[in-house]
């Protein structure tokens, strides 16, 4: 089950400062994002490992951002949103 949770955060990865939208779950700059949930918005993980942005997929209109945790290989894909970087995204 989905839990809207709006948190602001630095990334851990390249320490942007990331607004939150409820729905923000990796940083817009790099495209990292850190394993603290096992249902979305939970926060339920122990693992706290970064995820890695691995890929991404082209779904219809939308563009999916594949994430591979760093420490325990778990893989979640996330939509990405216009405030991510393209350029950045291009080079995965």
């Amino acid at each position: 089950m989905f839990i809207k949770k709006q948190e602001d955060f630095v990334c851990d990865n390249c320490g942007h400062g990331v607004v939150g939208t409820g729905y923000t779950n990796h940083c817009p700059s790099c495209l990292w994002s850190k394993h603290v949930d096992i249902d979305p918005g939970d926060r339920a993980s122990d693992c706290g490992g970064m995820m890695r942005p691995a890929a991404v997929e082209k779904k219809g209109d939308e563009f999916i951002l594949v994430h591979i945790c760093e420490r325990c290989g778990h893989e979640k894909r996330n939509k990405m949103s216009p405030e991510d970087d393209m350029e950045e995204a291009s080079r995965i």
